[in-house]
């Protein structure tokens, strides 16, 4: 027999259930259940937040094809997977009809953030597949500096994302710009003692304003393999498929990264495909980026080093006005990428971050058109033991952080012109 209890009777079955487990000296629901009444001999509830509720951590919550208009929040153990009904495959958190509301607040900022799924403290081994969360038709506008759009949003909690769409987190046209308040895609983030280290594989990003997939905060660590991330642009914000900064670390491998531009002027700050701003010590190997303004850029800030990465077997095409792989920081292995068509240079060790630029390894390396093959800065220890060929350059290697090529390679899009102020905003809900 398939039981299904409705949208208002999540409280009182959590009572019972409670009194339940009391009498019976054992855990009741630590087992499966469904949403959306598709799965036979469970017990099925109406919303996916009442079925979070009713169980006990170590349960598994089956979701059938259909939309749920409902925001969630998960703080204990559970796998949350969508399952077929028939020849459908889709179950799809939208827009509540009465729209979305904020639900949590930035660990940073304390700025209030409208999560569709939230996987808060104490949450540990939270497993989300299959699934999607679509953000079209929302229509928030919190006013600048106010309310942040996010799909999926760990914070102080660990897990794995995998075959999960993340659509349409894009606010009121009216909020592009306002930097706080421009929508994201998956983000995860951690405060001190706390920690998260989350995976996310085989997911499909699109259609978010600001960035797609985003990993901030020293205690954070992010496996980051086998997406595809694809972004809005040309838009009004500095988009940026993957960053990871602010002490978080990683990996990023064999992700699919396109289309993060801007439309703001270079001052303003650029789009990224994949963006490491203030963290080091990570593995960046086998990803393809196109059509960016910056490819792959690596960024210290100050305090926040950037130091001590591998950005190996990458494939980096048509970057617009900048480089293909700018590292602006120190001790790291830019090894065997292939960069076609960079605005600037094809691999730049940049010295304009401060004291970058230095003791990097560059070896085996192709350019493919580009002002510069490599770009030199000012830095100091670099070595080159293995030949990086160039072919269609300007210079196949030129001292400096700027070159100005003779023939314009990336078109420029609307308020951007020349090769100067280059930098990328990252995002810090």
């Amino acid at each position: 027999m398939t039981k299904t209890f409705g949208i208002g009777t999540g409280t009182a079955l959590a009572a019972a259930l409670a009194i339940l487990a009391g009498l019976s000296g054992q855990p009741l629901w630590a087992s499966t259940v469904a949403v959306g009444g598709c799965v036979p001999n469970v017990v099925n509830f109406i919303t996916i937040q009442a079925a979070v509720n009713a169980v006990s951590a170590g349960s598994t919550i089956e979701v059938c094809s259909g939309n749920y208009p409902e925001q969630v929040v998960i703080n204990k153990k559970l796998s949350l997977l969508g399952v077929n009904s028939g020849t459908a495959f889709n179950p799809v958190l939208v827009v509540p009809g009465s729209g979305f509301a904020a639900n949590t607040t930035s660990l940073t900022s304390g700025h209030p953030i409208a999560a569709q799924i939230v996987v808060e403290s104490p949450a540990t081994a939270v497993t989300i597949n299959n699934l999607a969360v679509d953000g079209a038709g929302n229509n928030l506008n919190s006013g600048c500096g106010d309310t942040r759009l996010i799909g999926i949003y760990f914070q102080n909690a660990s897990g794995t994302l995998d075959h999960i769409v993340a659509r349409n987190q894009a606010q009121d046209a009216a909020n592009i710009g306002c930097g706080e308040s421009a929508g994201l895609g998956i983000f995860v983030q951690s405060a001190s003692p706390l920690t998260s280290t989350v995976t996310i594989e085989n997911c499909s990003i699109h259609g978010y304003q600001e960035n797609g997939i985003t990993a901030n905060e020293t205690g954070t660590t992010v496996t980051v393999n086998g997406n595809s991330v694809v972004g809005s642009g040309p838009i009004a914000a500095a988009q940026n498929g993957i960053q990871v900064g602010y002490g978080a670390t990683g990996s990023v491998v064999n992700n699919r990264v396109a289309d993060d531009i801007s439309s703001e002027a270079p001052s303003e700050g650029g789009g990224s495909g994949i963006l490491l701003y203030g963290s080091g010590n990570m593995t960046i190997t086998g990803n393809s980026v196109a059509n960016t303004q910056n490819g792959i850029a690596i960024e210290t800030d100050g305090a926040l080093t950037a130091d001590d990465n591998t950005i190996s077997n990458n494939v980096v095409s048509d970057t617009h006005i900048w480089d293909g792989i700018d590292v602006c920081s120190n001790h790291n292995s830019v090894i065997s990428n292939t960069v076609y068509s960079s605005g600037e240079a094809g691999i730049h060790l940049d010295s304009s971050c401060g004291a970058t630029g230095n003791y990097n390894t560059v070896s085996n390396n192709s350019v493919i058109e580009a002002c510069a093959g490599l770009l030199l800065g000012s830095g100091t220890g670099n070595t080159f033991p293995a030949v990086n060929p160039a072919a269609n350059v300007t210079y196949t290697s030129l001292a400096g952080d700027v070159c100005t090529p003779t023939v314009l390679l990336a078109a420029p899009l609307v308020g951007q012109v020349g090769s100067q102020g280059k930098s990328s905003r990252p995002a810090r809900p």
